[in-house]
């Protein structure tokens, strides 16, 4: 089915190569004319875990649905493997190529897409390529930024969550933000957070990932050298699914305290913090302007 789908965007793309519509320079997206349809896509990774589902993604989503009102909103998810394992427990959810298919197919003629990704990594990326391929089929069709797209989405991030979590560096108090991490060269956001926390005096506040870099031994080091006594670790994920509840509660918290760390757990996802929300809801306003 997926090779069918992609051999039918091929084709079509070929016979409209070239008939791309000056809109999207010309246009703002906020001002739809009476003929058109605005569809706004918003994209998840997904998860598997309804109770973070519901704080995080379905919060969201209903956030933007709220506030952009000229607009029909809609879902998907890039995870496959989560796709799958929802499928078998009788929950539909799409790709984003294939929500991006039906608009077409029911006439909607100008498309936002955001995304909930934290950084522009392997799934952000993959979701350009999904929007490329699926361009000459719109009149305009626009993506907008990850959570984390420049300093200032940082600096706002640094704000929200020292303030959030809070930590008594005299008592030897350390936070600890565990991200997911990935294997392109935009892991690097995660070492730009860690520097700039402890740039603006946040010395026992870190930021670790799983799958990247910082890795654990990094801030285990870190950690040693403070004499940490006691550590909280958070999440640095949209939603707290299966690495916050697997990875996260249990392996870095088991490891930590066979390092005699006392380790204390807020597990959440980014996605139900109100003022992260407002930053992906400011994104959407930007890409329609």
């Amino acid at each position: 089915m997926k090779k069918l789908i992609l051999i039918i965007v091929c084709l079509i793309s070929l016979v409209c190569k070239g008939q791309t519509s000056d809109l999207i320079n010309s246009t703002n997206n906020s001002q739809v004319k009476g003929d058109e349809k605005l569809a706004l896509l918003m994209v998840h990774f997904g998860t598997t875990y309804d109770n973070t589902r519901a704080l995080t993604i379905d919060a969201i989503n209903s956030k933007v649905k709220q506030i952009f009102k000229n607009a029909d909103v809609f879902e998907a998810y890039t995870s496959r493997i989560v796709i799958k394992r929802l499928k078998e427990r009788g929950i539909i959810k799409q790709t984003p190529i294939e929500v991006l298919l039906r608009l077409k197919s029911e006439g909607y003629t100008r498309v936002i897409v955001q995304g909930t990704h934290i950084i522009n990594g392997i799934e952000h990326e993959l979701l350009q390529k999904e929007v490329e391929q699926v361009r000459p089929f719109f009149d305009d069709i626009r993506l907008g930024n990850p959570l984390l797209n420049n300093l200032t989405d940082s600096k706002r991030i640094i704000d929200i969550l020292t303030q959030r979590h809070t930590a008594n560096e005299k008592k030897r108090e350390h936070v600890v933000f565990v991200g997911h991490g990935t294997t392109s060269p935009s892991t690097a956001i995660y070492s730009q957070i860690d520097y700039m926390l402890k740039a603006n005096g946040y010395t026992n506040y870190h930021v670790g990932t799983i799958e990247g870099y910082p890795t654990y031994n990094t801030v285990l080091k870190q950690l040693k050298e403070s004499k940490a006594k006691s550590v909280l670790l958070v999440p640095f994920m949209f939603v707290a699914g299966d690495h916050a509840t697997n990875d996260i509660s249990v392996d870095w918290k088991n490891s930590l305290e066979e390092e005699n760390i006392h380790v204390l757990l807020k597990i959440e996802g980014l996605g139900q913090i109100p003022e992260i929300q407002d930053i992906i809801i400011e994104h959407i306003r930007e890409t329609m302007k």
